[in-house]
């Protein structure tokens, strides 16, 4: 499709009291590509097409959607909006192919239908002059012609006004609590993970992959904003993926959320696509309260009303939401400078888990005062707010500049504090700092059981991909937590081997007392005990914290060491974690039969002493041989029976190793000389002539 958005957008006619004079302000366009009907067919071996949409301007692309494969009747629901500066933009729908793409036609919209600020449903019937076809079928899209209220850099009195409109919008009103229950008469069985995606406006979310199965349970649990000005519906999506192959969709639909009823469960089960079954979900509208946008003077958290919905006595209605947050963000001093004048156009965005609020731009500064406040419902204590100054960048994306990440529990009320901004990564210093005021108040009973509760997932999620410096920052940090149980490993192992005879005889009188007096309750007990230590330890002085997750700086030589040891660290474990798990499979599974039948033997014998003699006289007996064996044998060798037993057996990778084929009169047969056999072995089985010659 080819569409020109054509006419000067001062042309536009529109009823908006907040309108701002033409001269002034400059347009944005929001489209949502909502599908397509009857497309034209151009893969003829399949009767079908791969269709996708191509937006540009000026020959350059700016948006792409994804491709809907071997659909005529495609669904995109794709949003995005873009700056209009008096161009044409094209929009474009191909065929996609192995080699060129094929076009599917064209069509045009007028700015002159649009009002502003209200979103138009538009068929678009497709045209292709160099085409035979009468009909190529229409694209469904929203068409919506605002004004961008935060680049209006100056005019009349009316800019106040649309700043005040813009800051409003932000704030949501509603949170829709959605729980993806199960799906329900699925294909029986295939190859591949089923998922299900949900899309409210531009918020996202994806459920956890589970293989294809009649009746997968996915039981998860998120929240949507609600925004007085969408009136979009949520949109339910489920897919199908197998391998490195493009997802499949088995079927789309949407809830009209604008008919729900304020606390009130709506179940919903829709019906996919045929043969695929059923998606069964959980959908609450729950009023919201503690969003606010104001002025710094004009601080929400000062009504006392505020703080009572909080306070002790009101505990049971602080099981969802336990809190308000207060960030005010008065100004930023010493920002980099994006521009050739030296300037920024900075603008902070404040985010809390989730929920996510912005401040208006100021223009041509590098130490912005917004002075505005800002008010989020807290849901759970432990998290962080992130403030984030970006530099507007008309059309494009915005630039990055810095950020801060502050944990809630350590927010200190009421008091105007400095922070140097800090990279994209929060590993090291940026330029700039940003000045904010924080309050934070919250339920305790609330906060204490939401800390038992599932973790709200993140809805914007970044696609985790390879990178060795993270790779490498995770060996480090691995080896740090080994070294230090190896450490205590070592010590405790010095008391077996009497390295210090006062400190092992100590250890072993206090291992007697404590398996002769052991009860259950002394375990929490214990781990009680050893966090009141740490706090002693960390209150005097004594112990402090080590977070340097990063070895020193290296050399490119080191570097490329480094990368050797690394590569060399990961197989090696996993080479260990496979044989192990291995050897265990194959103690059961009968793959050396003698073995096995010693392992019998042994679960007999522990059986009987289990059921014979109590517990703790089996624990004082192993523990009094374990201290005793260096003082009767000095010279003895420490090992480990079970890591021994076990390294007798075979792994997979030495099984194949072992297989052969031996012949007996006129028949052959192929075995391991492991004794692997698929059934339980008889003794003709278990010792074949032919063994003796091997």
């Amino acid at each position: 499709m080819h569409t020109n958005i054509s006419d000067s957008p001062q042309d536009v006619t529109g009823g908006c009291e907040d309108r701002v004079p033409a001269p002034f302000q400059r347009y944005l366009l929001k489209i949502n590509l909502k599908r397509g009907k009857n497309l034209v067919i151009r893969d003829k071996r399949s009767g079908t097409s791969d269709p996708y949409v191509k937006f540009k301007i000026e020959g350059k692309q700016f948006y792409k959607s994804k491709v809907v494969y071997k659909d005529l009747n495609p669904r995109w629901n794709e949003s995005f909006s873009h700056p209009l500066r008096d161009r044409e933009y094209n929009i474009e729908v191909y065929d996609k192919n192995r080699t060129s793409d094929d076009f599917m036609g064209s069509s045009f919209i007028s700015l002159r239908e649009l009002e502003l600020q209200k979103t138009n449903e538009m068929e678009l019937r497709l045209e292709d002059p160099k085409s035979k076809e009468d009909d190529m079928g229409v694209i469904i899209v929203d068409v919506c012609l605002m004004f961008r209220d935060a680049t209006i850099k100056k005019g009349p009195v009316g800019i106040f006004q649309t700043l005040q409109v813009f800051l409003r919008n932000q704030m949501w009103t509603g949170v829709l609590c959605i729980t993806l229950v199960e799906g329900q008469d699925m294909p029986q069985c295939g190859q591949g993970d089923i998922y299900v995606r949900f899309r409210l406006g531009d918020q996202k979310y994806k459920s956890k992959n589970l293989c294809i199965q009649p009746n997968p349970q996915w039981r998860e649990q998120f929240d949507f904003n609600q925004f007085e000005d969408n009136q979009e519906p949520l949109q339910v999506e489920m897919c199908s993926k197998r391998g490195r192959k493009s997802e499949e969709s088995w079927g789309m639909l949407e809830v009209d959320v604008s008919t729900l009823t304020v606390n009130e469960k709506q179940l919903y089960s829709y019906m996919l696509n045929p043969g695929k079954g059923r998606v069964v979900f959980l959908i609450t509208l729950r009023s919201v309260w503690g969003v606010s946008i104001s002025d710094i003077e004009n601080a929400t958290l000062s009504k006392p009303d505020e703080k009572d919905e909080v306070s002790l006595k009101n505990s049971h209605n602080c099981m969802r939401d336990i809190g308000i947050l207060q960030v005010g963000v008065i100004r930023a001093n010493d920002l980099p400078a994006t521009d050739i004048n030296g300037k920024s156009n900075a603008l902070c965005v404040i985010e809390l888990g989730n929920s996510k609020l912005q401040t208006h731009t100021v223009y041509k500064n590098v130490n912005p005062e917004w002075k505005k406040s800002f008010t989020f419902p807290i849901k759970d204590i432990t998290d962080v707010v992130e403030l984030t100054v970006f530099d507007e960048n008309g059309d494009k994306a915005p630039n990055f500049l810095g950020t801060v990440a502050i944990p809630l529990l350590t927010v200190k009320n009421d008091q105007e504090i400095t922070l140097l901004l800090k990279k994209e990564k929060l590993g090291s210093a940026s330029k700039g700092s940003i000045t904010l005021v924080l309050e934070v108040i919250y339920n305790k009973v609330g906060a204490s059981v939401k800390s038992f509760q599932p973790k709200e997932a993140k809805l914007t999620e970044e696609t985790i991909k390879f990178n060795k410096k993270v790779l490498a920052q995770s060996i480090y940090r691995v080896r740090k937590i080994s070294t230090a149980v190896l450490s205590t490993l070592q010590y405790i192992k010095s008391c077996f081997q009497w390295e210090s005879t006062q400190r092992s005889l100590i250890a072993f009188l206090i291992f007697l007392l404590t398996v002769w007096h052991w009860e259950l309750f002394m375990l929490p007990l214990f781990l009680l005990l050893l966090i009141g230590w740490n706090y002693f330890q960390l209150s005097t002085g004594r112990a402090s914290y080590n977070q340097d997750l990063e070895p020193g700086k290296k050399g490119l030589i080191d570097k490329i060491y480094m990368v050797q040891e690394v590569v060399l660290a990961v197989q090696n474990v996993l080479e260990e974690i496979a044989n192990i798990g291995e050897r265990v499979k194959n103690i059961f599974n009968w793959s050396v039969p003698f073995l096995s039948c010693l392992a019998c033997l042994v679960l007999f014998v522990a059986a009987a002493l289990l059921y014979l003699i109590p517990l703790r006289y089996i624990v004082l007996i192993w523990g009094i041989n374990k201290f005793t064996k260096k003082l009767r044998n000095p010279y003895s060798i420490d090992s480990n029976e079970i890591l021994d037993f076990l390294k007798r057996v075979p792994s997979d990778v030495q099984k194949v190793r072992s297989n052969f084929t031996y012949r007996y009169g006129e028949n052959s047969l192929k075995m391991s000389a492991l004794f692997a056999v698929p059934e339980f072995p008889s003794v003709a089985e278990i010792y074949p002539l032919a063994l003796f010659d091997y």
